[in-house]
């Protein structure tokens, strides 16, 4: 069966295993440059949930320093300051390791709890490195983010089993 006329040439062949997991983690960071008017933040953060339906559902594919590269991709499209996601992306996966290490079994519920601590501390977190002394925002601005990310993560779970369906398919 011929592959789609579409699809670009690196999506083709043995590449693509490598290159459908990091172009969909970057294309999920780059939902934010979509133009959509608001006057707080309104979107969860797609890159982030990708990064980490990526991680728990193939926890070997990616060590943790692949972080760096997908967070400072997040952090030139995003706009924090340069080394925000990097940093917190980093630790995440480093974290996730952690738990990999020390936990017997998962289930889905417990990836999704996994997940909510995660998007919570890095948002948290994201939110105190890019917070600059006389700025009028508080913490409870990220609020919306951080609860549409908790609900957002199964549909992207979902998601990203269908990009893995389809990457491994030749």
């Amino acid at each position: 069966m011929m592959p789609p006329r579409f699809a670009p040439e690196i999506l083709r062949g043995p590449a693509k295993p490598l290159w459908v997991p990091i172009l969909s983690t970057i294309a999920g960071s780059a939902v934010c440059l979509l133009p959509i008017v608001a006057t707080s933040p309104a979107l969860p953060p797609f890159g982030l949930l990708m990064l980490l339906s990526w991680r728990l559902l193939r926890p070997e594919m990616w060590p943790a320093s692949m972080a760096l590269a997908l967070g400072f991709a997040d952090d030139l499209m995003s706009g924090h300051f340069l080394g925000t996601s990097m940093a917190l992306w980093t630790v995440a996966l480093l974290a996730l390791d952690w738990v990999d290490h020390h936990m017997v079994w998962r289930d889905y519920w417990m990836e999704w709890v996994i997940a909510t601590v995660a998007i919570v501390a890095i948002q948290t977190g994201a939110w105190f490195l890019n917070h600059r002394p006389g700025m009028t925002d508080t913490l409870a601005n990220i609020l919306p983010t951080v609860i549409l990310g908790i609900l957002a993560f199964p549909m992207l779970v979902r998601v990203t089993a269908m990009l893995d369906r389809w990457r491994l398919r030749l």
